[in-house]
């Protein structure tokens, strides 16, 4: 039993020895169903949660597979509770399923196995209001089937929808042999398998679901490959301008698509075309709060037959309802996580579709797909002209006084001076510190009220080499690829985000000779210490370490 390298613990996580031999294997086998939660350089943590087992029995993993696969690994008796909470949530899944109605395209049927939940289900009114009965279970119009799935999940039925989705519009696109810029182009085979994993063999069931890869992976590359094997018209939604004009130009140089077919969908520009890029933003925009949202018909009647959601975890609650009308189309998200401080993952999963391929970040920076990266928390004092303003000021007040501790920069500049010739991003929050930054090392600098002209400008100049320098607000933190920046220096940040300390190591980890560093800017015995820990805490789980310095 010594030799096993997992503890499973009664709070329902699990903690994996990686010192032993066979914790790589066990490890492959604990990530279909469990979420790495963190992985110091000892114990790695997983959890067992209700989204996880779902996220499993969608691949066809079931309860008893995950009680073997727990029982070979575990070094102690698994405790009963975690056992029952395995076998009762699993089983919950396919309790619940959607099916298509031969010959009517207007319903579809819901059929419930367990009285116990067909009790439940039928006593919540919101639910019940949207079901008919019959003989073999109950009719549902088509227009509810996302709000459906979405009440369903709420109360713990999760919905199988075996119903086939439908063949949009059809339009050929392959991959080139060779991009337009000359480069040979070669799928890498977990880009492979992560568009195998949500096409699956396109039966009932298949087609739709979310992808993890890390940041500089290639997520748009994954989401080309699913786009050429659908060849359909196809929708792409994504966080800024800048990522839409990025999307367009990979498409260009890696599709034998013509660039009349390919469409920009913004707050300048309002193309539909075969295959168009979109912002979230132009979407959720509304005269006032109590009108429509007039651009949403785009997304509802543009006979779709692929919408890609890029940044899924960014997903807008208007957008979400529209999502809602939108099951009958094959839909994919891309994210490096699926962290949502909103905690509206089990929508994403309803909605969009089960989590269907993550790969450990770790994983691709031993095979050199990403950037080995160094992560080096500086500490810095506050001045003692400060000391009594943060003392007596409110809790965002002391995070602002302490994010913009004027000491940061001369600090900011010496780590420009060590790093002489490398690309340099200068990351933060708060404007009038960029600002002050920008101005103090004669960098140019991109923020919200920077025109969209302007920043592709700029993001053009660094990726030509012609800027070693570029400091940016948090308009930067996504779908930004600047392949050559190697160092990022935080100074400021959006309290605990998670989500964005990811997205911003993210920035650096395109491969290169030299590796990565990322500097984060703390100010000494402040709450921006507490906030910094809990940004940290998903790149730990990823297994980075922050080394911490003291600079006086």
């Amino acid at each position: 039993m010594e030799h096993r390298p997992l503890i499973v613990q009664s709070d329902l996580t699990l903690l994996l020895d990686v010192h032993s031999p066979a914790a790589e294997q066990a490890r492959n086998d604990l990530i279909a169903f469990a979420e790495l939660v963190k992985s110091p350089e000892h114990m790695h943590t997983f959890a067992i949660s209700a989204i996880s087992l779902w996220n499993a029995a969608t691949a066809g993993i079931n309860a008893d597979c995950i009680v073997e696969r727990l029982t070979e690994w575990s070094r102690f008796p698994i405790p009963d509770n975690v056992l029952f909470f395995i076998r009762e949530t699993s089983g919950r899944f396919g309790t619940v399923k959607l099916h298509a109605i031969e010959g009517d395209c207007d319903h579809y049927l819901l059929t419930i196995s367990k009285e116990r939940a067909l009790r439940e289900i039928l006593a919540r009114k919101q639910i019940s209001s949207m079901l008919t009965h019959t003989d073999n279970g109950f009719t549902v119009q088509a227009l509810n089937r996302g709000e459906l799935k979405l009440q369903l999940i709420k109360i713990g039925y999760p919905v199988d929808d075996r119903i086939p989705l439908e063949r949009g519009e059809h339009v050929p696109m392959a991959f080139r042999d060779r991009s337009k810029r000359g480069d040979q182009f070669v799928l890498r085979e977990y880009q492979r398998s992560a568009a195998d994993s949500v096409l699956g063999d396109q039966s009932p069931g298949s087609g739709y679901g979310v992808i993890v890869l890390p940041c500089g992976s290639g997520k748009t590359v994954v989401g080309m490959n699913i786009m050429t094997r659908l060849a359909t018209r196809t929708l792409i939604l994504t966080t800024n301008v800048a990522a839409v004009h990025q999307w367009m130009s990979e498409l260009e140089d890696k599709l034998d698509l013509d660039p009349s077919q390919i469409g920009e969908y913004s707050g300048g520009r309002k193309e539909i075309k075969p295959v168009t890029v979109c912002t979230y933003q132009v979407l959720t925009w509304r005269p006032s709060k109590d009108e429509e949202f007039p651009h949403m018909r785009m997304l509802r009647e543009g006979k779709w037959g692929l919408i890609i959601y890029d940044e899924v975890h960014m997903l807008p609650a208007p957008v979400f309802k529209v999502t809602a009308e939108l099951q009958a189309i094959h839909r994919v998200g891309l994210t490096a996580t699926l962290i949502r401080e909103d905690h509206r993952e089990d929508e994403v999963f309803s909605l969009v579709g089960p989590k269907r391929f993550d790969i450990p970040w770790s994983e691709l920076e031993n095979q050199g797909w990403i950037a080995e990266a160094q992560c080096v928390e500086i500490r810095v004092t506050l001045p003692r002209s400060l000391e009594i303003p943060y003392a007596l000021g409110s809790k965002r007040e002391k995070y602002r006084i302490a994010s913009e501790n004027p000491d940061k920069i001369p600090i900011v500049k010496q780590l420009i001076e060590h790093h002489a010739g490398e690309f340099i991003l200068i990351i933060g929050q708060y404007l009038d510190q960029l600002q002050e930054i920008a101005k103090e090392i004669g960098a140019p600098i991109i923020t919200g009220s920077t025109n969209n002209a302007r920043r592709d400008e700029l993001y053009a100049a660094f990726r030509a080499k012609k800027e070693h320098i570029l400091v940016v607000s948090k308009v930067a933190n996504f779908a930004i690829d600047l392949p050559d920046a190697s160092v990022a220096i935080q100074v400021s940040g959006t309290f605990g985000s998670r989500q964005e300390e990811a997205q911003r190591l993210g920035r650096i980890l395109r491969p290169k000779e030299t590796g990565s560093t990322f500097y984060t800017l703390v100010t000494r015995y402040s709450s921006e210490e507490e906030f910094t820990a809990n940004r940290q805490k998903f790149l730990a789980e990823q297994g980075y370490a922050y080394r911490v310095e003291v600079w006086e």
